[in-house]
């Protein structure tokens, strides 16, 4: 099988996604899969107004991107396209160029993108969907990324996809990272029978952790507003003998040193080996999200390294933290609330061992990398079938008039 996956790198190095896509790709070439990475990179972009241009123009739909896709796709004819992110530098126009070369695409589901021009469902602090229901006028109306060129490019490019139905038309399947996720895409008008739900893998370390042993509390990803970092030190000031020591960076990152407690420390990006290790002397892990959160691969490596979480119950973390089992939930945003847990959990050693232990047993059931492999290559195969109409229920379920004229929308 030949698997050519698609990224837009992001601005900010410190996006979670972008390890589910190199791990992917080094998965499937160890597997023996021809395995390619299409990839351009966004970074730097904030530093020119001329690329910035570019970028607001080529978001929307780019004839160029679209050239290229069509070109490789002639060239190496890849049996499957896998999507990750196409913004701002591909554009949906890249998967046009899938449909009418004839090769099947499936996109995996990071985020909000599809439903939300900001991709947090998030303003100001608070969950927003204003823009639901082809409103996106409201990001640029409240300035949601708080760059009004920003949100209007935002705006204006989530607009054109959902009008011209460029995801809807052009994908064969969409992976969720989870039934919540699921559920969201179809509140958004895709077809359910065309979402797969499949969580994001890990590798399970062969030495787990002793939660019980830990010596702090631990955070790790990115610094910045929807991840609720904000509301960790407010409880970790409640309790300040409590050690909370945070691991990553952002945009955040200065104002959160300055505003942080005593016993809050922070300690930079690490790379994945030192990340090992910050896990593995921790007690348990905090995903303080006020964002809705599709899949956490923070949440799912935590649990690999058999400790117990603390997340928010917002989005799919409830179906990845068991309340009382797994780990603990607690209301977004509630300092109060995450300060009482994290006391509890920090005042019982045996209560997190055990917790920990019935994570890393989820962990290395659903969340594995022959689970996941087996779980990649089957949807590839299904989304190939249907390309060439083997499963005729689902084809003729994928089979729809254009709302653009009488052109057959997959045509394989």
């Amino acid at each position: 099988m030949r698997v050519l996956q698609v990224y837009n790198q992001y601005p900010s190095p410190y996006a979670g996604e972008e390890f589910v896509v190199y791990d992917t790709l080094d998965l499937l070439k160890k597997r023996g899969v021809e395995a390619k990475l299409l990839m351009r990179s966004s970074r730097g972009l904030e530093r020119s107004l001329r690329r910035k241009m570019r970028a607001f123009c080529s978001g929307i739909y780019n004839p160029s991107a679209y050239r290229e896709m069509l070109r490789l796709l002639k060239i190496d004819r890849p049996d499957i396209v896998h999507i990750h992110n196409l913004y701002p530098l591909f554009s949906p126009s890249v998967l046009v160029a899938c449909r009418r070369a004839g090769i099947p695409a499936v996109m995996t589901i990071h985020n909000f993108a599809l439903t939300c021009p900001n991709w947090f469902h998030l303003h100001k602090g608070h969950i927003c969907q204003r823009c639901i229901g082809g409103r996106e006028y409201w990001c640029v109306l409240k300035n949601c990324t708080e760059d009004i060129f920003k949100s209007l490019a935002y705006a204006l490019r989530t607009a054109v996809a959902r009008k011209w139905r460029l995801f809807k038309d052009n994908v064969t399947l969409f992976i969720a990272l989870s039934e919540f996720a699921k559920r969201r895409l179809i509140d958004a008008g895709f077809r359910k029978e065309r979402i797969v739900v499949m969580p994001n893998m890990v590798s399970v370390p062969e030495v787990r952790a002793d939660p019980a042993r830990g010596k702090y509390i631990a955070y790790a990803g990115r610094l910045s507003v929807e991840k609720g970092v904000d509301t960790l030190l407010r409880a970790a000031r409640k309790f300040p003998g409590l050690p909370v020591r945070l691991a990553g960076d952002g945009p955040s990152m200065a104002q959160l040193v300055a505003q942080a407690p005593k016993n809050a420390k922070f300690l930079g990006a690490l790379n994945r080996r030192k990340l090992a290790l910050f896990y593995r002397k921790a007690r348990f892990v905090v995903v303080p999200s006020l964002c809705f959160e599709s899949g956490s691969l923070v949440t799912a490596e935590a649990m690999s390294h058999g400790l117990p979480v603390i997340a928010s119950r917002i989005g799919g973390l409830p179906e990845m933290v068991e309340d009382g089992v797994t780990g603990l939930l607690f209301e977004p945003g509630n300092a109060e609330d995450l300060a009482l847990k994290m006391n509890l959990l920090w005042e019982n050693p045996g209560l997190c061992r055990r917790m920990g232990e019935t994570g890393r047993e989820k962990a290395a059931r659903e969340y594995n990398e022959e689970v996941y492999y087996k779980r990649l290559i089957a949807l590839y195969e299904k989304a190939i079938e249907v390309g060439k109409g083997k499963d005729n229920y689902l084809a003729l379920q994928l089979i729809q008039p254009s709302r653009r004229g009488r052109e057959t929308i997959v045509s394989y």
